[in-house]
């Protein structure tokens, strides 16, 4: 089943809400451009060819941290409803400073229970189980196997066969990432690729984006879940993965790990077979079809 139904531009991306308990459609920043970016075929060459340069979207992002990017500000709160009592007040000096606004302390509680894994991102999410080769939602399972997602590392028999959550960040959400659990780090590297964009739309049209966008890997040992491998995918217009602290060996549930420049985005965490389980909604949804709308803090699996 497929997030896109069919191939007009009137589709829509329906998502469960768990706070609300019901479903919403997406208002995607710049719907059309991206459906013809992905849905016709000079589109495709286009951003195959050009737009998915990494330097497409540096440049693209240099603009979005200048100050004549501050005037965007106003209107795109108004058009996507910000709620932005939640976050911490400005001025902002830049389209991405808005962008990467954090929250008010106190403003999205994390789950305590040990038994639980905390969402790292305010995302909509999909959760597998075990990723099986012939899936085919949102991708072709075998772009969402541990060796493609890891770039056949040694590190990806670890988690060859495990439990799969997939954050998608759209550009109106909340745009740092957060540490699951606490724990160490035990390695960190980069994987070079293309900037596709990583909405339904674009999903539906590239079943290998995950696998073959550009990446950034950790791999955590957490106190409650095993080792965990924590992937932040790079996306079309996506100016730059930042990581709070490059230093850090330990980090606590909670901390943050670091950020995105303008764009929307995701987050992949891989764990070990038998370790943990994704929370039932979030399965259920997925195999509906569905992502799930899930808070910051609030629970996504356990053990």
């Amino acid at each position: 089943m497929s997030i896109v139904t069919s191939k007009v531009k009137s589709q829509q991306i329906i998502f469960w809400h768990r706070k609300k308990q019901g479903y919403e459609i997406e208002k995607v920043y710049g719907d059309a451009s991206l459906r013809w970016a992905y849905q016709t075929a000079v589109g495709q060459k286009i951003v195959d060819g050009f737009l998915s340069q990494a330097w497409v979207s540096q440049v693209y992002g240099a603009f979005q941290s200048s100050r004549l990017s501050q005037r965007k500000i106003p209107e795109f709160i108004k058009n996507f409803n910000i709620p932005m009592e939640e976050f911490e007040s400005g001025p902002f000096a830049s389209f991405n400073d808005f962008f990467i606004r954090k929250f008010k302390p106190g403003a999205r509680p994390w789950v305590e229970d040990p038994k639980c894994m905390a969402a790292f991102a305010e995302a909509r999410y999909l959760a597998f189980e075990k990723v099986l080769p012939d899936q085919k939602f949102p991708v072709k399972g075998k772009f969402l196997s541990a060796g493609a997602l890891l770039g056949g590392t040694s590190w990806a028999k670890k988690f060859e066969g495990g439990p799969l959550l997939l954050a998608r960040l759209c550009p109106v959400d909340y745009h740092r990432f957060h540490f699951p659990d606490s724990g160490r780090v035990l390695e960190s590297f980069s994987l070079h690729g293309k900037l596709h964009s990583v909405n339904p739309v674009a999903l539906e049209a590239r079943s290998d984006i995950f696998a073959t966008n550009e990446r950034r890997v950790t791999i955590l040992e957490t106190q409650n879940f095993g080792s965990l491998a924590y992937i932040e995918v790079g996306a079309l217009c996506v100016g730059k993965i930042v990581q709070t602290d490059l230093s850090r060996e330990y980090f606590r549930r909670g901390d943050e790990k670091g950020y995105f420049l303008f764009g929307g985005s995701t987050v992949i965490v891989l764990g070990q077979p038998g370790h943990w389980i994704p929370d039932r909604d979030l399965l259920e949804q997925t195999q509906m079809g569905r992502e799930v709308l899930v808070r910051l803090g609030e629970s996504v699996a356990s053990r």
